[in-house]
């Protein structure tokens, strides 16, 4: 044991050591550099052999050094400052968050405050919501309530109400997607004067074709609220606008929660709207307007599972755990048929008041970018559609089988996929490519080009990846892969994606 202490002893002795020079080598360093004495007496040694010329040139370099070391001065001086005003950043950053904390804790004492006093209200009717199970799971106020044909759903009664006599329209539709296309740019132009390219409008239709969820970023003020409130409005049908907050965290903020006190269910206008697209054959759009203010995982971790369901039959949420007499006629046994005539359209700005959306957000949205305002052009006159959905559908599987990738092309994703796994360490699996085979095809055959939509689908849904990446140590095969994209490609084709890439390579 001895002999092992001793080795332990000299063994991190070697190490420290090194660490004490580095400490004092950088110590002395800087006090060699600014040894003011030092210098005088090397200039005291050599000034009687001076001559005038050289005195000259000897003052140039005392001033050199002097300029040097005031440099040397500023940049400690500047560094220190800069660490000062970034952690003072951080340190507010940190203050505002454990405000926002405190603020929610108020919330929801002031919640609980509000339901004791519909409690207190709730008993004064003789519904006593407090008292104690009479049955296994069911309390005798939840009893009460339901032996008198209590409505708990009522706005989703109101919509029952509302469609007791309704039938699905068929509205006889003829349109092919180009024309989908000019339409839908027509009209919010003309209507609404918002202006976008026939290309976003392409990429737009094709995103829903491939997805549900489809996620608009890019700069504020360029629209990406609007074309989702317009596409709303030309379907005649307004979105259903969600504002995400900061507190969400749940799946309660979409569908709503049962409150135990009143015995009734606070329903949210996401649900109703849900509800509603279920009776129709029309099209419905929910926008989640920056929905990566909180956690998009968090709130939506339930949806993203059911919407990736191959078997729309599937596509069910439970919203309450059991079934009582008088509930909405389409919620069975407490479970709701999530519609496939409605689309979720988020919006995202990525700032420091946001939060990065995950790969398993991505890798099941389509996004889109509109960094740029379209240009105002003379529209015609086009008013809003009457759309079935499952004509809509009905379009996008005939563009789906008619225009499936070229296999030469399909053999060059192939080939970069390879590329990519061997220069960057970064693979994009089955999922993405599935979804580029619905992408690309309803691009074409909205009246655009297969490079085109393929280089788009690459840059958005896989370059995005090297953003996770180290960008300093992948900066030099960065020319590399612009060079395999021209060469496999054609020069120029994949425009967005060589873009993408230099755009990354300045960040390096």
């Amino acid at each position: 044991m001895n002999t092992f202490l001793r080795f332990l002893y000299e063994f991190l002795s070697q190490f420290f050591n090194g660490i004490k020079y580095i400490i004092f080598g950088i110590f002395n360093g800087f006090k060699t550099i600014f040894n003011i004495p030092e210098y005088i007496k090397v200039v005291d040694h050599y000034k009687k052999d001076f001559t005038i010329p050289e005195w000259l040139l000897v003052a140039l370099a005392i001033l050199v050094t002097l300029i040097v070391l005031v440099l040397i001065i500023l940049g400690i001086y500047f560094l220190i400052r800069k660490y000062i005003r970034i952690r003072k950043s951080l340190v507010e950053q940190e203050s505002l968050l454990e405000e926002v904390s405190v603020l929610n804790n108020e919330v929801a004492k002031l919640v609980k405050e509000k339901e004791t006093i519909l409690a207190m209200k709730v008993s004064k009717l003789g519904l006593k919501p407090d008292e104690p199970d009479t049955e296994e799971g069911v309390t005798s106020s939840e009893e009460e309530v339901d032996t008198n044909n209590e409505i708990r759903f009522p706005k989703l009664y109101e919509v029952d109400e509302k469609f007791k006599n309704y039938k699905v329209q068929n509205y006889n539709n003829s349109f092919e997607l180009p024309e989908l296309v000019e339409l839908f740019r027509n009209f919010a132009a003309s209507e609404l004067r918002l202006y976008y390219k026939t290309d976003m409008i392409r990429l737009f239709i094709s995103a829903l074709a491939s997805t549900k969820l489809v996620i608009l970023q890019g700069i504020s003020g360029t629209g990406k609220t609007s074309l989702a409130y317009a596409w709303g409005k030309f379907l005649k049908h307004d979105s259903c606008i969600a504002s995400v907050q900061p507190s969400w965290r749940d799946r309660t903020e979409l569908f709503g929660y049962f409150n135990e006190f009143t015995k009734k269910f606070n329903e949210t206008e996401v649900l109703k709207e849900m509800y509603v697209a279920g009776y129709t054959d029309d099209i419905y759009t929910v926008i989640l307007d920056e929905m990566n203010i909180a956690r998009v995982e968090y709130y939506f971790a339930e949806m993203l599972s059911i919407l990736e369901m191959p078997n729309k039959d599937e596509w069910i949420v439970e919203v309450v755990p059991s079934a009582w007499k008088r509930d909405p006629i389409n919620l069975i046994e407490g479970k709701l048929k999530i519609p496939p005539n409605m689309w979720y359209i988020g919006t995202i700005n990525n700032d420091d008041s946001t939060f990065m959306v995950t790969d398993k957000v991505y890798d099941r949205a389509m996004p889109i970018d509109i960094n740029d305002k379209g240009e105002v052009f003379e529209p015609v006159q086009t008013p809003a559609q009457d759309i079935n959905y499952s004509y809509l559908d009905k379009k996008f599987q005939e563009a789906i089988s008619n225009n499936p990738i070229h296999e030469e092309n399909l053999q060059k994703i192939e080939e970069m996929d390879n590329y990519v796994i061997q220069h960057f360490r970064i693979a994009f699996g089955n999922r993405i490519v599935a979804h580029m085979k619905k992408f690309v095809p309803v691009f074409v055959a909205c009246g655009g080009d297969e490079i085109r939509g393929i280089d788009y689908f690459i840059a958005r849904k896989i370059l995005r990846k090297f953003e996770q990446l180290n960008i300093a140590y992948i900066r030099d095969e960065i020319d590399g892969f612009v060079k395999f994209l021209n060469d496999n490609f054609g020069e120029g084709k994949m425009a967005e994606c060589i873009e993408y890439l230099l755009r990354l390579k300045k960040m390096a």
